[in-house]
């Protein structure tokens, strides 16, 4: 491992804020990482590991701690996979979308529209990652994760990381530590061996984003970069020729409520089922039937809904700013907060915490950020 000057995290996260940290490490190998992350964790300093630094908003004051910058990269193909299938092993700090397009040009499915998405691949299990209906949880396999509380690196199944709509057992949720205090050295995908043919597209979600009926074939190549063009064009892939480039993604998430909160919103508004509803099955033992049948007790999925929908209807437009700001809602999509030119983390929080205000008395709704806040208060 290397100790490096610190320089400030604005020039190392994609909102372009954040102060200068005590220390910083640049950890290239796996055993750099893992002694770095033992050495820090030994001393008891405060720490933060950073890869992409795409999904953070941290705060203008100086980081007292140290903070560890993943450099490692890798793929490697390992076996254990069925047939038709392939695993890979990805070191942590290997380029997410990199790693989309190594799978594409080999002809494997399973997270293809998840391209574009700026980061790290370390940090998709730790949020769940997912774009158009496509989540990391449907082909991660295992991560290997350095342990805070024992210093070990354990294996460690997509099962026993819970992952949920974005969210994980390592996740840091605004209010509320994690779960499972650790950091992930490498994980390992499953992915369908599909060739480079036209083959069906599943999910009515991608379908959907992709325009495209539902008996569709198209090649993975076509999805990556029909995906790629659409995230374009909403300012939600890095460009710096691109005002709306400094952003965190999207910045809250769509919110998951009950179905009966559903139909309080607007009918307009868009809204997923996040489960398939089931009509329950009563089953009554001839000996105890009296000729009567209870009546079924209908259980409806919770359901997905828009938050850039949301912001929008509560009349916060694209490109919206508080005055003398210079943080603002992108003007392509307005999930996105946007650094339009030295604006402060201050100043982002202030934005984020106005929107929250206008949703929640338009629609009774308390959207939630998305990106981990370090020394930052909504």
């Amino acid at each position: 491992m290397a100790e490096i000057a610190p320089v400030p995290l604005a020039q190392l996260t994609t909102l372009r804020v954040g102060g200068v940290p005590e220390r910083m490490i640049e950890a290239r190998s796996r055993d750099e990482l893992i002694d770095a992350l033992r050495s820090v964790w030994a001393d008891g300093d405060p720490w933060l590991v950073l890869g992409g630094g795409s999904n953070l908003l941290v705060g203008d004051e100086p980081f007292e701690g140290t903070v560890v910058l993943i450099r490692t990269d890798g793929i490697t193909r390992v076996e254990g996979a069925p047939d038709g299938r392939v695993r890979l092993r990805v070191e942590a700090g290997h380029d997410w979308d990199d790693l989309v397009e190594y799978t594409v040009a080999a002809g494997l499915a399973g997270i293809e529209a998840m391209s574009g998405i700026p980061g790290s691949a370390g940090a998709a299990p730790i949020q769940n990652v997912g774009a158009y209906g496509q989540e990391i949880v449907e082909t991660l396999v295992e991560v290997e994760l350095l342990d805070e509380a024992t210093g070990e690196v354990e294996t460690v199944s997509a099962r026993e990381l819970e992952l949920g709509f974005r969210t994980s057992v390592l996740k840091q949720h605004y209010g509320q530590g994690s779960r499972r205090s650790g950091v992930i050295v490498s994980l390992t995908v499953e992915l369908d061996d599909v060739g480079h043919g036209d083959v069906p597209v599943r999910g009515g979600q991608l379908r959907q984003a992709l325009r495209l009926a539902p008996d569709a074939a198209v090649s993975l190549r076509w999805i990556r970069q029909t995906v790629l063009e659409t995230r374009a064009s909403k300012g939600m892939v890095l460009d710096d020729d691109d005002v709306d480039t400094h952003s965190a993604g999207s910045f809250f998430q769509n919110a998951i409520v009950s179905a009966a909160f559903a139909r309080t919103l607007p009918p307009e508004c868009p809204r997923w089922p996040v489960a398939v509803a089931v009509e329950p099955v009563t089953v009554i033992p001839l000996a105890a039937y009296d000729g009567l049948v209870p009546t079924p007790v209908s259980i409806q999925p919770d359901v997905k809904v828009s938050a850039a929908w949301l912001i929008e209807h509560a009349g916060l437009g694209k490109g919206f700013r508080l005055p003398r700001s210079r943080a603002g809602l992108s003007t392509k999509h307005a999930l996105a907060l946007t650094n339009r030119g030295g604006a402060t983390a201050g100043e982002v929080a202030e934005l984020a915490r106005y929107i929250q205000h206008r949703v929640q008395s338009e629609f009774g709704l308390l959207l939630q950020p998305e990106p981990v806040l370090v020394g930052v208060e909504l």
